[in-house]
């Protein structure tokens, strides 16, 4: 497995856990379409919230939020919009919010932050 894959999914375990912390209610991960995937698919309250997870070692290419591109997040607003309806039973009220994973150079966690409504336009 390549390292960009590793630290993907070890981002991926530690947002999981830390959203659930926060009281979200974890439906699936890594939901996938031709043209999106989704890392995280999460009920918080009332709302449908679809969660893009980046994680880095280090801010040398800028902060894990910042690599959260608008076509990224039109992406995952298209891609939410499909799980919707293939799901009606869930919330209407949808959302999409980042969870940025900074790690030290040994792997531990050295900051976590839940960036809520990243994107609000597209989404239902």
């Amino acid at each position: 497995m390549s390292g960009r894959i590793s630290l993907g999914k070890k981002g991926e375990e530690i947002a999981v856990n830390f959203l659930q912390k926060q009281g979200y209610k974890i439906l699936e991960r890594n939901f996938k379409k031709r043209y999106g995937e989704i890392d995280i698919v999460a009920l918080d309250g009332n709302s449908l919230v679809f969660i893009e997870v980046k994680t880095r070692f280090s801010e040398e290419y800028g902060s894990p939020e910042e690599s959260v591109t608008s076509w990224k997040l039109r992406q995952i607003a298209k891609t939410g919009e499909f799980y919707k309806l293939l799901h009606p039973e869930f919330p209407d009220l949808l959302r999409i919010d980042v969870v940025a994973v900074e790690l030290t150079s040994q792997g531990e966690v050295k900051e976590i932050r839940l960036i809520k409504n990243a994107y609000t336009q597209g989404l239902s």
